[in-house]
C-alpha cells in the first residue's frame, strides 16, 4: 500500500472501528484515521484499475468521496452523532490531504 502501510496508525484505527460491535462511543479522531485508511486503499484500487487521474484536484475528490462515504456508513451503523460524524470528515480530509500533497 503507498499511503497508510497495514500497520500503521489509521490502519489500526480501521480495524478497531470495523470489528466493534454496534456502539456510539467511538471518538471522532478514531472515525478519521479509519476512514484516511479506507479511502486511501480504495483510492489505490480505483488507480490500479483505471489509471491515475487527470489531476491532483481529481484525486483528492476522489479520496474525499471514499472518505466520507465510510465515515457515513459507520455513522449510520454505529450510531453516531451529527457533530462526531462532521468532525470526523474534516479530520480525514486534513490527514489524506497531508498525505497526498507528498505524493503529487
Amino acid at each position: 500500500m503507498g499511503w497508510f502501510s497495514d500497520d500503521s496508525e489509521q490502519a489500526d484505527a480501521y480495524n478497531q472501528v470495523t470489528s466493534s460491535p454496534h456502539k456510539a462511543e467511538l471518538s471522532h479522531e478514531l472515525l478519521a484515521a479509519a476512514a484516511s485508511y479506507e479511502a486511501a486503499k480504495k483510492y489505490e484500487d480505483h488507480v490500479a484499475e483505471n489509471g491515475q487521474p487527470d489531476s491532483h484536484a481529481k484525486a483528492k475528490e476522489l479520496i474525499a468521496a471514499f472518505s466520507g462515504a465510510f465515515i457515513d456508513r459507520i455513522v449510520e451503523t454505529k450510531g453516531l452523532d451529527f457533530v462526531d460524524k462532521e468532525r470526523a470528515k474534516h479530520q480525514a480530509k486534513t490527514q489524506l490531504d497531508d498525505v497526498s500533497a507528498q505524493d503529487y
